[in-house]
């Protein structure tokens, strides 16, 4: 796979389990109601920015996740206050916008002083022009306008916190859902692209020639390649014979029969010495021909990997909390990128199941009671719906904001010590 495309597919990786995390969040806060103010993919500064409906959609510059604004979940900033002049215009004699500034450039727009105003539950304002007081309806979609931002009002009933536990809940938990469900996908769109084993094999295959300067691909070996004989020994399915064969016969040129297409051929490979284990090595992974899988299987099968990985997933977990890690053993985005363009670098098959284990794990991760994840507010959704009342959104937030900072070091530490690993080769 060219340069070019590797990039591409691993760019495209990581949009897609971020757009579809968010998306979730996005799909389940509008079906509940809820005022969504940004959808953006991305941190920092943004690159890209539109606005349809009544969200804004952004590309930002840092690719380390993405975020949905929802109104409410932090607090309504509200400039507008009694005693403070502004200007509004009318439509069918009902306020649809609020200027805050530049008044007298204002045109068919109502001056006056804010006696009262409410914009979250009676969505009234009540001015006061030259001595005249008049009460003024608001609607529920008016535009504040200020320092040239047009900021959508949000009543209470659009606000996060307006809405059910149960909602509030959904709304939460449906970013990594949408995780879990695109990896389901995924595994079985790899058992589609990849098969399921032949009942009763008679041979073994190439399924993966593991690098380009492995000694299988200098040789001429491909993935999909029948290994009928290596130097006159019928192989057969007896992987370990011909494990013994390779790792006996370093820098000796070997014979190789196979059958690629339906044609035999004959090519010679010269195992590599391999210090970690010590016998020699070509650089393949072996396993059994294999056929198309039918509806059922392809639902078993990938499954069955769903299954796998996420033990597997938990495992890494239990390392963490028990410090049996090293730091070279954590990966940030850096090496995510790097094990990702390794991976496109393989086949559309190999980076569909690692697209589907980083999508298990975002969602699996993301639903860990550590502040500011997901799992962590669903803990202080549960509690709310315990006590009977929310926790103090000012505690609530400080236990956040001080568990994304711990979160933001980490991965600050983890992404120069993979910065490290790069210059060192």
């Amino acid at each position: 796979m060219e340069m070019v495309q590797v990039v591409l597919m691993t760019v495209l990786v990581f949009f897609v389990i971020v757009s579809i995390h968010e998306w979730g969040h996005f799909f389940f806060a509008k079906r509940a109601g809820i005022l969504v103010r940004e959808f953006a993919i991305g941190f920092g500064p943004k690159l890209l920015s539109f606005k349809r409906g009544e969200t804004r959609y952004t590309l930002r510059l840092i690719p380390a996740g993405g975020f949905v604004r929802m109104a409410g979940e932090d607090p309504e900033v509200i400039e507008a206050r009694p005693g403070q002049t502004i200007a509004v215009s009318l439509k069918d004699g009902v306020i649809d916008r609020i200027y805050l500034d530049r008044l007298e450039q204002r045109t068919n727009v109502v001056r006056g002083e804010i006696d009262a105003i409410d914009l979250e539950r009676e969505l009234k304002i009540v001015l006061n022009a030259d001595g005249v007081r008049e009460s003024y309806a608001v609607h529920p979609q008016a535009l504040v306008i200020a320092r040239g931002q047009e900021t959508q009002i949000a009543p209470i009933d659009r606000q996060f916190g307006g809405k059910t536990v149960g909602q509030r809940a959904m709304a939460i938990f449906a970013g990594p859902m949408m995780n879990m469900i695109l990896a389901f996908v995924l595994f079985m769109a790899y058992v589609q692209m990849v098969g399921v084993p032949q009942e009763n094999p008679d041979r073994l295959i190439v399924g993966e020639v593991i690098s380009d300067d492995a000694p299988a691909a200098k040789a001429g070996l491909k993935a999909g390649d029948e290994i009928i004989k290596i130097n006159g020994e019928t192989i057969g399915t007896d992987s370990e014979k011909m494990l013994q064969l390779i790792g006996s016969s370093v820098d000796k040129p070997m014979t190789w029969e196979i059958v690629r297409d339906g044609q035999p051929m004959t090519i010679t490979v010269t195992p590599a010495y391999d210090e970690e284990s010590g016998t020699g090595k070509v650089g393949i992974l072996t396993g059994y021909p294999m056929r198309r899988a039918t509806a059922l299987e392809t639902v078993k099968f990938g499954a069955t990997a769903m299954k796998n990985m996420t033990i597997n997933i938990f495992e890494g977990f239990k390392m963490l909390v028990t410090g049996k890690f090293k730091l070279d053993d954590l990966g940030g985005p850096v090496r995510t990128a790097q094990v990702t363009g390794q991976i496109a670098a393989r086949g559309i098959e190999q980076l569909t199941s690692w697209t589907a284990i980083l999508s298990l794990y975002l969602g699996i991760f993301n639903l860990l009671p550590i502040p500011a994840l997901d799992g962590s507010r669903l803990i202080f959704l549960g509690l709310e719906a315990v006590r009977g009342r929310p926790i103090d959104p000012n505690r609530e937030s400080m236990v956040h904001f001080i568990g994304f900072a711990m979160l933001m070091l980490l991965m600050l530490a983890v992404t120069y010590n993979d910065i490290l690993n790069l210059i060192r080769g």
